[in-house]
């Protein structure tokens, strides 16, 4: 994105900035594209997936136009400050890591599949960086919500692997973690490349052109 502070390794907890109680701003709804609650209450039955895939632009986008997912909203996860500012989040000094919530019906769509668009949408091999954007903020993750999200992430990463490891790439790097806290990022980041807001804005998302062949990392699960 726009602030590349070139933190490359995450700062520990005692040296994070300390943060405050409560956000400094009021968040937007609905969602702009969807129509639905960004931060809920959400439909009885639907589920919660946290991903980190670099710039949480390009990466809401790509999970909004999925069929089966209900709502979207992007924020800072993985870190220590809480309800950091943006600023913050891009100094390095949070721990943070530029997140997508994805709140979706599983009968429709599977966490299985979700974590295919994930791998495909991006270079898990990049450690603290994506494409141009380099820091912490920008670093691979997927955060769960269950065992069975864990079991599935772990799942398509192995399965995945060989894939990249053929196109020349290196080890997977993405962190799997349970879910911390998740704050929601500020009005004007949520839906930023929706048509609505700037539909030509910048994206430096990109993947590797490798599949993920979900159908032979079947854990059973569905999120």
């Amino acid at each position: 994105m726009l602030f590349n502070r070139h933190k490359t390794s995450l700062v520990p907890a005692d040296q994070a900035l300390p943060g405050r109680a409560a956000p400094d701003f009021t968040q937007a709804e609905p969602h702009t594209v969807l129509g639905h609650p960004l931060t809920g209450p959400y439909p009885d039955g639907f589920e919660v997936a946290d991903f980190g895939l670099g710039c949480f632009w390009g990466a809401e986008r790509t999970f909004w136009r999925l069929p089966g997912v209900w709502t979207t909203l992007v924020g800072y996860q993985g870190g220590h400050t809480p309800n950091p500012t943006y600023e913050e989040v891009c100094s390095g000094l949070t721990g943070h890591t530029e997140a997508v919530r994805v709140v979706f019906d599983p009968a429709v769509i599977s966490y299985e599949r979700l974590l295919k668009t994930f791998w495909e949408a991006h270079d898990p091999t990049q450690g603290n960086r994506q494409g141009n954007d380099v820091g912490t903020q920008y670093r691979s993750a997927v955060y769960t919500h269950s065992p069975a999200q864990a079991a599935a992430a772990t799942a398509t990463r192995d399965a995945f692997q060989p894939a990249l490891t053929a196109l020349g790439l290196g080890p997977i790097t993405t962190e799997i973690a349970p879910a911390d806290p998740f704050y929601p990022a500020e009005p004007y980041h949520q839906q930023y490349l929706s048509d609505a807001k700037n539909p030509n804005g910048y994206c430096g998302l990109g993947g590797t052109g490798a599949s993920c062949p979900i159908g032979v990392a079947r854990t059973g699960a569905q999120g």
